[in-house]
């Protein structure tokens, strides 16, 4: 049998979103067109790959196994084809990446700018997301996120050698409220807590002693889902705050927050820009993980 690579090109997008209407939009065509790629291989397989209703599309047994033999197979073909047109050896085409909104480093203007100077034939795609993700699944060409939440089968690039979380408030609290000497001490002041999500649990607030790492679960007077909120929230003197030193680095500097509990915040392994194992890299990647091991021995 001769593959018809549109009609399985058509199938995966179908299976990777689970909609007919999404998979048109990437495909830049039309529904119908999809809808008939998909019959048409369904009717050459002999199978049903998809469960259809008005409000869902789910892959069948059938169909599931296709998609699990199928992504590494067409991953390998875009790579190919890009390779090959790659002629002037200028990378280009949209880069699409998952990142830690708290990955500051990366984040940063002159960061990101300098990038989009050396490679001006790129375009990135940045979702920022503190929540769970699967670089594959969800359709990313790869990802920024803690080393110690990545998977196992990932490729991984270190951004900078180390981060640190600290404990931060304004001059004006600690002259109202005092300085805790311990991070127990945090349970009788008032924090500003952050999580994600209204519906996901708060950031954790972790420490060490010792060479002992432990957590204190603050009862925070506010939590926000909003970065630059809990920030100024702390700079106005509402509370005791907790995160990436980075995310404090402007203020710190300018006196507008102080650091405290520093005994109790050790350094820690940070950001790290990862990738699938299996994929071939292609240009536009391999572009950003050139820069991003540049930029980190320039500053190591």
């Amino acid at each position: 049998m001769v593959p018809d690579y549109h009609a399985l090109a058509a199938f995966h997008a179908v299976a990777e979103l689970c909609s007919f209407r999404q998979a048109s939009e990437r495909m830049g065509v039309t529904r119908s067109a999809v809808s008939q790629a998909v019959r048409r291989l369904e009717e050459r397989l002999g199978v049903a790959l998809f469960q259809r209703t008005t409000r869902s599309v789910v892959l069948t047994e059938e169909g599931t196994a296709l998609f699990e033999r199928l992504a590494p197979a067409l991953q390998d073909i875009s790579v190919a084809v890009e390779v090959t047109t790659d002629r002037q050896d200028r990378p280009s085409g949209l880069l699409k990446l998952a990142v830690s909104s708290i990955a500051d480093r990366f984040l940063s203007g002159p960061y990101l700018a300098g990038f989009l100077s050396a490679y001006p034939d790129i375009r990135l795609d940045l979702t920022l997301t503190d929540l769970p993700f699967d670089v594959v699944g969800d359709g990313f060409d790869a990802g920024v996120r803690l080393g110690e939440f990545i998977e196992k089968d990932m490729v991984a690039v270190p951004i900078a050698d180390q981060e640190r979380q600290v404990v931060v408030c304004s001059p004006g609290y600690l002259a109202r409220h005092g300085e805790p000497s311990h991070p127990r001490d945090l349970l009788e002041h008032r924090c500003i807590g952050w999580r994600p999500r209204h519906d996901v649990a708060a950031y954790r607030w972790e420490f060490a002693e010792e060479g002992h790492e432990f957590r204190v679960d603050v009862d925070a007077a506010i939590t926000v889902n909003q970065m630059g909120t809990m920030v100024d929230l702390a700079v106005a003197g509402a509370g005791i705050t907790f995160g990436m030193e980075t995310s404090f680095a402007p203020h710190l500097e300018s006196g507008a927050l102080v650091k405290v509990l520093e005994p109790y915040c050790p350094p820690f392994d940070g950001f790290y820009l990862h990738y699938p194992s299996r994929r071939t890299a292609p240009p536009k990647l391999r572009a950003l993980i050139n820069y991003v091991r540049q930029q980190r021995g320039r500053s190591a």
